[in-house]
């Protein structure tokens, strides 16, 4: 297999002078793939993403980009590395238009022709950004909006995206539509680290599932085969398994 993307390794990291809230975690992101962060709250999952997106310092552990080791720098210096986080709940500007909020995440390219083929990239891949490019980002509904965060933060053409909780506070069907651009993503090429409550509708998106608990990866896997694992059902999933599972896999 390939070098992972992204690669974060016996990470340590807490809040101030607390207990650790990451326990020697690992996780790797490889190319084209999606890799989902679930688990129960307190886990740490939010926090995975934070320390990869530079706004936590991790304690002790490695975090490479693409082979580089990237350890210890802030947020400015990891989104240059190739890593775009986009956080939990909505942040676009509701009183600036859908163009003016993407455009916001291009402040750093300086070559207009290729902010221009990021804008025909991402009015491509999210066609409601499109079709509403003119329209204040107020006027749009919660999954448009989080379509224009998702656009916004590819417009620097990041290695690996990272989403914390893109359905929260969505409808289930706003919540299908997110999850359906999730896909779309990763169909271009996009690699994807999710954290997202929603462990079964997630583990049905990604390719692989990482449980965490406590802080540390407690299960990891194909995501399928986590999805069929009748004990991660009991545990984590709030039921049975989402696909039959045959007695050899007992």
């Amino acid at each position: 297999m390939s070098e992972p993307l992204l690669e974060l390794k016996d990470i340590e990291a807490g809040y101030g002078r607390a207990a650790l809230v990451l326990r020697g975690l690992s996780v790797a992101v490889h190319a084209g793939t999606v890799v989902c962060l679930v688990g129960p709250n307190g886990a740490g999952k939010s926090t995975v993403l934070k320390v990869a997106s530079g706004l936590l310092a991790p304690r002790s552990g490695t975090i490479h980009v693409d082979g580089v080791d990237v350890t210890g720098r802030g947020p400015q210096q990891m989104l240059a590395a190739g890593l775009a986080h986009v956080l939990q709940g909505h942040s676009v500007f509701r009183e600036m238009t859908v163009a003016e909020n993407v455009g916001l995440g291009a402040y750093t390219i300086a070559d207009k022709a290729a902010v221009a083929e990021r804008v025909a990239f991402v009015q491509e891949l999210f066609p409601v950004v499109k079709e509403r490019w003119k329209s204040l980002a107020g006027l749009l509904s919660g999954g448009q909006q989080k379509q224009v965060e998702f656009a916004r933060s590819l417009m620097v053409d990041p290695k690996v995206l990272l989403l914390d909780e893109p359905s929260m506070g969505l409808d289930p069907k706003t919540t299908t539509t997110v999850f359906e651009q999730v896909v779309r993503m990763r169909e271009a090429g996009i690699a994807i680290l999710l954290v997202e409550q929603n462990a079964r509708r997630a583990l049905e998106t990604a390719d692989v599932g990482c449980v965490l608990d406590l802080g540390r990866v407690h299960i990891s896997g194909p995501a399928p085969q986590l999805l069929a694992d009748p004990r991660l059902a009991e545990l984590y999933l709030g039921g049975r398994p989402a696909v039959p599972v045959s007695p050899e896999s007992r």
